[in-house]
């Protein structure tokens, strides 16, 4: 029995690490526990999507001019100037040279590589179409990074207006309508409702603002704690596709994944239960990752993939099933897996689009409403006031 250590970003990867090595875990345990400030800060740094993005089409590009992985790995080292994926590319090479493989070496540097792109990676090294797949991910990051720059753009002009908003509202709040509390209980002038929330809110708020700032702090703490555990993964995941405007984006966007690696994997000749193994940790949905376990397991068991997603109709719709009952009943599930793929990223792109154009009037017309309460709650007294003089 051996004891040692390994550097990975989390268990799963470290899992995979080791069965790698042909080694069997008895026991897998962290060497140290994470502080609060350094998970904390793991939402905020890494790698910027536009430098992943130059990356994965470079590294595409040598690819597909045939020249060694090793080779176009040292190219990247050499060109990238962003210093967190450049030390990434040079302990990759180091940990190739070591006898590891490109998805294994990509796991060790945590959250620079994305589950997703690392799962693809590793179905490029059961398939033996590294340089397809690399493209697939050029494709799919540099369509990722547009739309999220589309929506930020979207965002930038209500962002300022809600800010400015927040801050004059606060101040109102806090400081205005606790001054005219008093004078309208002397008047005995009967207040609206909202009134009485925003007076009453603004002296909770000037008495507890400590506590509440530290209760705030807290909670964020424990909701960033709750879901990085596997039961707070499976509530979130869950929540993402029952939402209804979110649901609309990452159900089709979850389903092209799925779709997209079964067909590569199918391509390149792997069985069927056994894509679905692998498709299965391509996802980072945990939901998902179980649904096509479950379905992987009937597989083997002669049941066919169009009734087993079928029996999961609120993650796979039935277009899914119907289309792959097709494919099985044809001998062409591969380029069926392709269509799905083609036609669920087309409606992620249509809703994603749709609601972009969206916000700004929405988010214009929530503003407008809200100001005009706000300016209510205190000129509706004030009118009640003058009018109880003459």
């Amino acid at each position: 029995m051996q004891v040692g250590y390994v550097e990975a970003g989390s268990k799963d990867a470290a899992i995979n690490i080791l069965s790698g090595h042909e080694l069997f875990i008895l026991s897998l345990e962290s060497s140290e526990k994470i502080r609060w400030y350094d998970r904390l800060g793991s939402y905020f740094g890494g790698v910027k999507r536009k430098d992943m993005v130059i990356f994965t089409r470079q590294l595409a590009t040598l690819l597909e001019a045939r020249l060694p992985l090793k080779e176009s790995l040292r190219t990247l080292h050499e060109q990238t100037s962003q210093p967190i994926l450049r030390e990434a590319v040079y302990q990759i090479i180091e940990d190739i040279d070591a006898g590891l493989s490109l998805s294994q070496a990509m796991e060790r540097q945590g959250t620079v590589f994305s589950q997703f792109f690392v799962s693809m990676i590793q179905t490029a090294e059961v398939t033996g179409n590294l340089d397809e797949v690399v493209g697939f991910l050029a494709d799919y990051t540099e369509k990722d990074s547009v739309l999220i720059t589309k929506a930020r753009s979207a965002l930038i002009y209500p962002g300022i207006i809600i800010g400015l908003f927040g801050v004059v509202a606060m101040i109102m709040v806090t400081s205005v309508f606790p001054q005219l509390g008093p004078v309208f209980e002397q008047s005995d002038v009967k207040l609206p409702a909202i009134s009485k929330f925003l007076i009453n809110s603004g002296n909770f708020i000037s008495t507890w603002w400590p506590v509440l700032i530290l209760l705030l702090f807290t909670l964020v703490i424990m909701a960033l704690d709750y879901l990085r555990t596997e039961e707070g993964r499976a509530f979130w995941d869950d929540l993402k596709i029952r939402l209804p405007l979110l649901g609309k984006i990452y159900l089709p966007i979850t389903i092209a994944r799925v779709a997209n690696t079964a067909s590569i994997l199918l391509k390149g000749g792997v069985p069927v239960a056994q894509a679905l193994e692998i498709v299965s940790n391509a996802v980072d949905n945990v939901l998902y990752r179980d649904f096509l376990r479950e379905v992987s397991d009937a597989v083997r068991q002669g049941e066919t993939i169009s009734q087993s997603m079928a029996k999961y109709p609120d993650y796979f719709p039935p277009l899914v099933s119907q289309m792959l009952a097709v494919g099985e009943s044809t001998g062409r599930l591969d380029q069926i897996f392709t269509r799905l793929s083609t036609f669920y990223s087309r409606e992620a792109d249509n809703v994603i689009n749709n609601i972009v154009d969206l916000i700004q009037p929405i988010l214009m017309i929530g503003i407008g409403i809200m100001v005009a309460l706000l300016f209510a709650s205190i000129l509706l007294p004030l009118y009640q006031l003058t009018s109880s003089f003459r």
